[in-house]
């Protein structure tokens, strides 16, 4: 007998109802929900922003009846296309948990003037996958910045295991700082820690860090990430005023424990939320720099 899925805090109608009541809000704060993964909404003065978004059943089935099954572990919070009022979507890198076709594709036939922030290096493999037109993308290399729809993106190498990069010097994993108003978050995609890593973040003195906690086990036979005392210790060093995990409670061969997290933060004095699927965390609990 299959194992009851974790249900979501919210989801579908709730969820949309919980973004939709918000929406309206022009005020000094943003938020944010939890999609499961590594994927985030953001909302801010009416704009909403979709980090790595994977909002499908894509790689349960392909990977069913392999030596590598991806067992669900929650269920889904949202048929992406019903998301129509996204303005930026992102992918950190090619992997399909954040470059998901079951995902993107209907949600930007359901937003026609949606901009999608990709890595450079990556540009012809997504416009293939998702099928686009290359020049659709607006892509970023480690060190570039730039402002989309009201929101500033910097682009900062992810190790995943390594900062790999293409023929060209380009790096084919990212991470994102992101800047709006008073805020900055900063969504590391799938990272390991590497050197360097604390002094390229330190400045943007980050208010929220989204960060994976599901570790590095070879066993799994797919490239690894942070685990939570890692998450933890990134966060308090580059000096996140609040770390937020994600990258657990998808897949059951990859996976952790957040109770983990919780113990290394709390041992650590560093502030922390941990969310459920489709839940809301709002700024109001941090004041504007």
């Amino acid at each position: 007998m299959a194992e009851q899925l974790i249900q979501p805090l919210q989801k579908d109608d709730t969820l949309l109802q919980d973004v939709q009541q918000t929406a309206s809000s022009r005020e000094a704060h943003f938020h944010l929900w939890w999609l499961g993964q590594s994927g985030y909404l953001v909302q801010w003065q009416g704009k909403h922003l979709l980090l790595d978004p994977y909002l499908s059943d894509s790689l349960t089935k392909k990977y069913a009846d392999t030596e590598k099954p991806h067992i669900r572990m929650t269920e889904r919070v949202i048929d992406p296309g019903r998301l129509n009022f996204i303005d930026v979507v992102t992918s950190s890198h090619n992997h399909t948990d954040h470059l998901d076709g079951e995902t993107l594709i209907p949600l930007l036939q359901a937003n026609p003037d949606i901009a999608c922030i990709i890595p450079e290096a990556n540009r012809d493999f997504v416009a293939e996958r998702l099928r686009q037109e290359p020049s659709f993308f607006t892509g970023l290399n480690d060190g570039d910045t730039l402002e989309v729809k009201g929101f500033r993106f910097t682009a900062v190498p992810a190790a995943h295991n390594t900062i790999e990069r293409d023929e060209a010097g380009r790096c084919k994993f990212l991470g994102y700082v992101i800047q709006f108003g008073p805020w900055t978050l900063y969504h590391s995609g799938d990272t390991l820690w590497y050197e360097d890593m604390v002094n390229r973040l330190s400045p943007f003195a980050i208010d929220v860090a989204l960060l994976p906690i599901n570790g590095h086990d070879p066993r799994r036979k797919v490239a690894g990430n942070l685990n939570a005392q890692e998450a933890v210790q990134l966060a308090q060093q580059i000096g996140a005023r609040l770390v937020i995990p994600c990258h657990y409670d998808m897949f059951t061969f990859n996976t952790a424990d957040p109770a983990d997290f919780i113990r290394a933060a709390e041992s650590h004095h560093q502030p922390y939320r941990v969310l459920q699927g489709g839940e809301r965390w709002s700024s109001h609990h941090l004041s504007p720099r």
